[in-house]
């Protein structure tokens, strides 16, 4: 259980941010919702995590910005007294293949994906650093360990995200702080309920266990790495793919 733990969580409006604030606040963590600009549906999971009698705080950054980054840790931290977990999800795509990628499309995936983990830790850093504990998981990518086509700016991003992890891990082991990646594979969000029927066949086939997974598949997993049950376990990259990548 999580409770009395404080939890920061980015891109947690939506999709697996948004499970896993969920499963959070079911374990008793208070949670900090970081979101990019969908006020409406940050506005919808705070009600929904409210429900289940979670105390919630919403911050909308662009997690990207190193200077905004600063100022909301420095808010974050004043307010709500401390951060015990930090959970980097925010990610976003811009897809198609490297002969015709546009350079800004690269440069704004390794911003946010890869910059971003950098910014939130970073600014952070000094709070685990205090506290001589805490928590810090990285949402990464099987694409990030096998590639994948058309996403090369992606799976750069999050295979730079493994590296960060390993890093960090290392940095902080001694004073009692872990840092772990989850590696969702096709997980069932707003992105793969785009896919047609020929598309949804075609991964199906793909993964050994035949189904995507779930949000909250990613979610459990993510609270277990933020409970005292996981304290010696760090710098690991966990696979949540159904086999894909084995």
């Amino acid at each position: 259980m999580l409770s009395g733990k404080t939890a920061v969580v980015t891109g947690g409006s939506r999709g697996i941010g948004k499970a896993i604030a969920l499963e959070l606040a079911r374990q008793g963590a208070k949670l900090a919702l970081v979101y990019a600009g969908n006020e409406a549906a940050a506005e919808e999971t705070r009600a929904e995590l409210t429900s289940v009698g979670a105390e919630v705080k919403l911050w909308r950054c662009d997690i990207s910005d190193f200077e905004a980054v600063k100022a909301l840790c420095k808010e974050i931290t004043a307010q709500l007294g401390g951060v015990d977990i930090l959970v980097n999800n925010a990610g976003i795509t811009r897809d198609g293949l490297v002969a015709n990628m546009k350079e800004a499309d690269f440069d704004a995936v390794l911003d946010t994906n890869l910059k971003g983990v950098f910014n939130m830790t970073r600014h952070l850093y000094s709070n685990f650093i205090r506290r001589k504990s805490g928590r810090i998981i990285n949402i990464t990518s099987v694409v990030g360990l096998m590639g994948n086509a058309g996403q090369a700016n992606y799976a750069a991003a999050k295979a730079g995200l493994i590296g960060l992890t390993k890093s960090v891990a290392r940095e902080l082991a001694s004073r009692g702080v872990t840092c772990n990646a989850v590696a969702p594979g096709f997980i069932e969000t707003d992105m793969t309920a785009q896919l047609d029927e020929k598309q949804r066949a075609a991964y199906d086939d793909m993964i050994p266990m035949k189904r995507l997974g779930q949000p909250g598949d990613v979610a459990r997993l993510v609270a277990f790495l933020a409970s005292d049950a996981a304290g010696y376990i760090t710098g690991e990259v966990i696979r949540v793919d159904g086999g894909i990548c084995m």
